[in-house]
């Protein structure tokens, strides 16, 4: 197993398809190139349809997928608010690759059996595949996609992330081969001698007490520890210190822990969700997730620091529980409100991926949201930074 990754600013498409597509080939030598995948910002759009013969005559790649991006990753960099052009290649011998096109209406519905979900993406569950996920935002939700490949496949990783660059539908592009849909989902299934790890960092850090929803009414928390929810909310933000009571004005968040068991609660075990406001007269709180009684939560909080010091912690939890993993390539699938506009400097979250994990090949783009799991579900996040890191068994 052999990857590569690199990406260009240069414009327009074919000078950034060729300086990326010699490094790559250097990296990897005479190796058949079975999976390239490709990010590109807005700016190249109107080239999208010569992208796929430009790398065949260079690489000539097995399969080939990607979409558009607001800001592009490759070759352990990250490109922003300018033209970019991020292509990975993988040389994967004794895996086999299946990449589909899926159209949301056409998705089995939510009484649908697991082979439904089976058959709509060509494997059964004794090939043990692995799942990659590209999604446009305006026609497709991934939500339900990764609820029905859990179903399926509870044992299979399923990361990626959704298309950006683009206000309206219909703009974004999405690609298997030489076709391009302009709405949809890509999913590329991988089976055979390859394993996927992944780190998902939501960026945030717990403050107050663990409590437990005593009363609530789907995605609404009417009580926590049995008093009305507003009321030790208030009382644990009057505890905080002051630089946490202006953050909290903005940036305050739900933490739901996802094992209903685990008594010492630590960084990664909350699946990380907005408050979408509160009810005054009930003295609730709404939630973007949909809540049970018995659930435990806890109020996080988000800025520059507290999400470096996450992504530290996550990366750091990898190297330590997979001691003997070996990484050969990686994928990072990172918010667009991360990068520049959050930390104020280029490749922060690339810099610290390689000061924690290694100098691997990592390519990636900035997403409209972020698909990877907490605990053993799959979910989609917002001001997440997912990576899948690929390997042999």
């Amino acid at each position: 197993m052999k990857w590569a990754s690199a990406c260009s600013d240069k414009t327009p498409l074919p000078l950034a398809v060729e300086e990326t597509a010699a490094r790559v080939r250097s990296a990897i030598g005479d190796a058949p190139v079975d999976l390239a995948i490709v990010f590109v910002s807005p700016h190249h759009v109107t080239h999208l349809g010569t992208l796929y013969s430009l790398l065949a005559e260079t690489l000539s790649p097995a399969s080939f997928i990607g979409c558009t991006a607001g800001g592009v990753i490759g070759g352990g960099n990250e490109i922003e608010q300018r033209p970019g052009f991020s292509l990975t290649v993988a040389s994967l011998p004794e895996v086999v690759l299946k990449p589909i096109h899926l159209n949301f209406q056409a998705l089995p519905d939510e009484d649908a059996g697991p082979e439904d979900w089976r058959r709509a993406v060509g494997f059964a569950p004794e090939n043990q595949p692995q799942f990659l996920i590209l999604s446009d935002p305006f026609s497709f939700d991934p939500a339900r996609l990764v609820a029905g490949l859990d179903f399926a496949f509870p044992s299979a990783k399923k990361v990626g992330g959704v298309a950006s660059g683009a206000s309206q539908p219909g703009q974004n592009a999405l690609w298997i081969n030489e076709t391009i849909y302009d709405a949809g989902a890509i999913v590329l299934g991988m089976a055979g001698k390859i394993a996927v790890d992944t780190v998902v960092a939501q960026g945030c850090r717990p403050i107050g007490q663990v409590m437990r929803v005593t009363a609530s009414a789907q995605n609404v928390i009417l009580e926590l520890d049995g008093k009305p929810a507003m009321e030790p909310l208030m009382q644990m933000l009057e505890g905080l210190n002051e630089p946490d009571k202006r953050l909290a004005q903005h940036a305050l968040f739900v933490g739901v822990a996802m094992d209903e068991f685990q008594e010492d609660l630590q960084h990664g075990d909350y699946l990380i969700r907005n408050i979408l406001g509160v009810d005054p007269k009930q003295k609730a709180i709404v939630v973007g997730e949909e809540m049970r009684n018995g659930r435990r939560v806890q109020f996080h909080l988000r800025d520059a620091a507290t999400s470096a010091e996450d992504l530290v912690t996550m990366l750091h939890r990898y190297t330590t529980e997979h001691t003997g993993a070996s990484p050969s390539g990686a994928l990072l699938f990172s918010c667009l409100g991360r990068g520049e506009f959050l930390y104020g400097k280029p490749n922060h979250d690339t810099q610290l991926f390689e000061e924690q994990i290694g100098s691997i090949p990592l390519g990636g783009f900035f997403c409209n949201g972020e698909i990877g799991p907490v605990a053993d579900t799959t979910h989609l996040h917002g001001y997440t930074s997912s990576f899948a890191l690929f390997r042999e068994p």
